[in-house]
């Protein structure tokens, strides 16, 4: 009998499918995935490629974005339930309520958040260039931004723009505390403690490092430093010690595992493959705004 890896290798090709795998997923995902990444870069990548059908190992939000930049193409999120409660915390109807409440403001939007919030905001932005975004947009104009409030404050500092948070947060990047941090520098005094800014301030108070998922990487591969504690989902270790064979890396904490990304497992993606369900359908007026703000925000860069 065929090994599941065999028949996803074959299904894969006959189906002209990609199968792309978020920094979160499981190692043995990552593992058979044509591209490892953040969000955005896996749905920018899926539009490049030739493939008629995307396989994306993630959450929800993930795969309506890929949906978003390639229509023509079938997206399949492997597990249905595989949501995010972040982008959960705001819906279209309280956004619109928000807007209305502050009268010429302009909606940032963090790209962990659905088609239909992309589609009201006036832009995205990733946790890799929120300050640029914010940056970008005019001085005296007060902004809106959701739904991460720990984000949307990491930014505020470093811009020193009128910000106004929603209250949505990252409940796995809040199980991270001062005394994980302290408790890390005692055990592993030469080690940077590298954090993800969906963290609280007061964790992020006492990083070496702050970045997105690409930042850490990055930090951790160009670093003369043989040890690091990271500090947001514990599935990026996988990608970590693949790419850095002689170097040692610590999760912050053992409880920074997102159910929902762990969802996706080596029979679901199969399945996928072979049902090709489940399937990411938007409503075309909601893609169109919808790519509009992402578009506007890859345009920063």
């Amino acid at each position: 009998m065929k090994t599941i890896i065999e028949k996803i290798n074959k299904l894969r090709k006959e189906k002209n499918a990609v199968i792309l795998a978020h920094n979160y997923q499981r190692g043995e995902i990552q593992d058979i995935a044509d591209f490892v990444g953040d969000s955005l870069a896996l749905s920018r990548k899926a539009a490049e490629t030739k493939a008629d059908v995307i396989i994306f190992c993630g959450v929800h939000f993930m795969a309506e974005t890929a949906k978003i930049l390639s229509p023509e193409k079938t997206v399949i999120l492997p597990d249905e339930n595989a949501g995010c409660p972040m982008a959960n915390m705001l819906t279209r109807k309280e956004l619109i309520k928000f807007k209305n409440e502050h009268p010429g403001a302009l909606v940032v939007a963090y790209v962990n958040c659905s088609a239909e919030i992309k589609a009201e905001a006036d832009i995205c932005c990733t946790s890799a260039n929120a300050v640029k975004v914010i940056e970008s947009l005019p001085e005296d104009k007060e902004i809106l931004f959701v739904p991460d409030q720990s984000l949307g404050a990491y930014v505020r500092e470093q811009t020193g723009r009128k910000v106004i948070l929603w209250n949505g947060y990252c409940p796995t990047h809040h199980r991270f505390l001062i005394k994980d941090v302290e408790n890390k520098k005692k055990n592993y005094p030469d080690a940077p403690i590298c954090i993800h800014p969906e963290a609280t301030a007061d964790v992020l108070a006492l990083a070496d490092f702050i970045g997105s998922t690409s930042q850490i990487l990055s930090y951790c591969r160009e670093s003369d430093k043989k040890e690091f504690v990271i500090g947001t989902e514990i599935g990026i270790l996988h990608t970590l010690r693949k790419e850095n064979p002689g170097k040692i890396f610590y999760p912050l904490s053992v409880l920074g595992d997102c159910p929902s990304m762990k969802l996706t497992t080596l029979e679901k993606v199969l399945w996928s493959l072979e049902d090709l369900e489940y399937e990411i359908k938007l409503d075309e007026q909601i893609r169109l705004d919808a790519e509009e703000s992402v578009r506007k925000m890859v345009a920063i860069g």
